[in-house]
């Protein structure tokens, strides 16, 4: 038997400072990463999370458009919104491109501070290695 049961409950951080509807998609792009949502899991529809996290519908409907214009979720006429079959290679494909853009970033800032390139690849070998002697 599957104990598999897909779904998710939104949570609001009013102290973060992301919007409402970023939360939302955020919180469904991880559930997606995360395996907690899978293509063709429905999404709870507006008046259920209108009514588990007290949101305006505006919002919950701004967050469920923003998922259809990533390839995460589509809309189905008088059915829902869905999570789409490639909803995870989405995710992974803009997940890949951030792990991209940070390490661009670090490698511009150990430059700036004067590490060489061997430095940089032995530093990150050894964080790669969950070397002990990685400071912060």
């Amino acid at each position: 038997m599957n104990d598999y049961r897909p779904g998710i409950h939104f949570r609001l951080d009013s102290r973060s400072g992301i919007a409402p509807y970023r939360q939302l998609v955020d919180q469904v792009r991880q559930a997606v990463e995360s395996g907690q949502l899978r293509g063709g899991d429905q999404l709870p529809s507006v008046r259920e999370v209108v009514t588990q996290i007290t949101i305006n519908p505006n919002t919950v409907h701004r967050a469920y458009r923003e998922l259809e214009h990533q390839g995460i979720a589509e809309g189905r006429l008088g059915l829902g919104t869905f999570i789409t079959p490639r909803a995870g290679d989405v995710t992974a494909a803009s997940s890949r491109h951030t792990v991209v853009a940070d390490l661009k970033q670090w490698t511009e800032q150990a430059r700036e501070l004067g590490l060489s390139e061997d430095e940089m690849i032995e530093l990150l070998r050894r964080l790669l290695n969950r070397d002990e002697r990685v400071s912060s």
